[in-house]
């Protein structure tokens, strides 16, 4: 079975404001969660154009999993298990996510189509689907004000307590988005299929959940980030995009050397031990 689910993020801003700030907060978590053993390694980032989506913006990134898995399935799973691949085309206000695992092959597709439209999330159909997908679809709103898990709120990232400085906007206050203005809407069309027995519809509905906490969890940064990224142009988000690129793969670069150098310890051990 193919999970496919609509979600729909609401946003006090416009259009032309998400696109900064998507690009600019996707650039620094990527960097924040980069540490250790687990994070984002950077391909590449640069234009594209084709006749099926136009121009755009072309990203190929490696999630390197590490100890974001349990310990018992790090220590049985082999290095490909260990890692994600994300080509992402972004020819906004279309983008399109795929993600791939070179361990899973064939067996896992996780797609995440993105429409962008300047209203409150009350578009029925914006990804154009036909009636029979339309009847299995699920829809989820996101309203960016609810509360996030214990262990992942903070202060500074709640969009009921964040005031802008530069454009006076927040703090969100209960029915917020029948009030909002500007407003817009990320529509974000998800399909999940991850073929393995016994194991097949746990895992999907398990990643669609995830999905919701983790666009919860980045869309309240977008807002609450506000003050860093607005009027900020598109040439200075590359600008910050290349810097933390650099940032990032030293970081990557760093923890495969250590992990180079714990196996090659490791197996000097087991010769002495023989």
């Amino acid at each position: 079975m193919v999970l496919v689910k609509e979600f729909r993020v609401i946003l006090p801003m416009t259009l032309e404001e998400y696109q900064v700030g998507q690009l600019y907060s996707v650039a620094k978590t990527s960097n924040l969660e980069t540490h250790d053993d687990a994070g984002v390694e950077i391909l590449k980032n640069e234009p594209f154009e084709n006749e099926e989506m136009g121009k755009g913006q072309y990203t190929h990134k490696i999630y390197h999993l590490g100890s974001r898995l349990p310990g018992w399935a790090r220590a049985l799973a082999p290095a490909s298990a260990l890692m994600l691949v994300e080509e992402a085309w972004n020819a906004y206000p279309y983008c399109k996510t795929v993600l791939t695992s070179p361990f899973m092959e064939d067996k896992f597709k996780f797609i995440i189509e993105t429409r962008h439209c300047a209203d409150r999330g009350d578009s029925e159909n914006v990804h154009n689907l036909p009636e029979k997908e339309l009847k299995k679809r699920e829809v989820e709103i996101i309203d960016i004000t609810t509360p996030a898990a214990e262990k992942d709120y903070k202060e500074d990232e709640d969009p009921s307590k964040f005031h802008s400085e530069k454009t006076g906007r927040g703090p969100l206050e209960k029915g917020w988005i029948e009030d909002a203005d500007p407003v817009m809407c990320a529509y974000k069309l998800v399909t999940v299929e991850f073929k393995w027995w016994g194991l097949q519809s746990r895992v999907e509905s398990f990643m669609m959940s995830m999905e919701t906490n983790i666009f919860l969890k980045f869309h309240k940064q977008v807002f609450c980030w506000l003050d860093e990224w607005h009027g900020m142009s598109m040439e200075a988000v590359r600008e910050y995009e290349d810097e933390l690129r650099d940032q990032l793969n030293k970081k990557i670069e760093d923890v495969k050397s250590k992990s180079g150098d714990g196996d090659k310890k490791g197996k000097e051990k087991g010769e002495k031990d023989k």
